[in-house]
């Protein structure tokens, strides 16, 4: 299940960006935070595969979505300016932010080969 997040969960599931300047995530297992709006078409078209992608990798990683248009001071923290926007954190290491509505197969292999993980 996609979790919404809000600027205060964010802070205290994946990055106090407001304490910390160097990136340390907080999360227990690799994540993947999607940028997005209601508004958005691709963003609407990319929903069901991340819920997909939640049932099928379960608790191997978190999938959390940020509605830019509530969470504004949250996306340009991040420099958010094109939407669906996502960042992959894996649990050691930088994330890494991916532009646009990617296809099932892709958001797959960076699962696998930035975040580690395998289903």
């Amino acid at each position: 299940m996609t979790e919404n997040l809000t600027k205060e969960a964010f802070l205290e599931k994946v990055f106090n960006f407001e304490e910390n300047k160097e990136w340390t995530f907080k999360g227990n297992v690799p994540a993947i935070i999607d940028f997005y709006a209601d508004w958005c078409g691709p963003c609407k078209m990319i929903a069901p595969i991340l819920e997909q992608l939640s049932e099928e990798y379960g608790d191997k990683i978190n999938i959390y979505k940020v509605d830019t248009e509530a969470e504004q001071e949250l996306s340009a923290a991040f420099g958010i300016r094109s939407i669906p926007s996502m960042l992959f954190c894996p649990k050691e290491g930088e994330p890494q932010m991916a532009n646009g509505a990617l296809p099932k197969a892709e958001l797959e292999r960076i699962i696998a080969d930035v975040l580690n993980v395998t289903n």
